[in-house]
């Protein structure tokens, strides 16, 4: 795995976890949308510079973007599950408690399933 794209996948996660779109992503790090989508996907890589400006802007540290390279990519896998994890939780929340009911019931006999 490359560092630009580590550092994207963890400029990605942060956004999430922000609740921001990636629209307001690139309004607030001053970028146009395809440059902040290029910069998630490691496409583009970010100078030392904007790098500092685009903490500031999500409000984080420098390092919180290199957090977990040295682990050989589980860091960003690892990202990718916080992010998925915080997606699922975003969108159970906005379901009936009968859709509630009915997921629920799906994880469980899924988890049957691997029994």
């Amino acid at each position: 795995m490359s560092i630009d794209r580590h550092v994207g996948a963890r400029l990605r996660l942060r956004r999430t976890q922000l609740g921001m779109t990636q629209q307001q992503m690139a309004e607030a790090i001053g970028v146009t949308y395809q440059q902040g989508h290029k910069y998630e996907k490691g496409i583009n890589r970010i100078a030392a510079g904007r790098l500092w400006y685009i903490a500031e802007a999500m409000g984080c540290d420098v390092n919180y973007f290199f957090q977990g390279l040295d682990s050989g990519g589980k860091g960003v896998k690892a990202a990718q599950q916080d992010r998925q994890l915080l997606e699922l939780a975003r969108t159970y929340a906005r379901l009936t408690s009968k859709q509630k009911h009915m997921v629920s019931n799906l994880v469980h006999a899924l988890d049957d399933a691997n029994d």
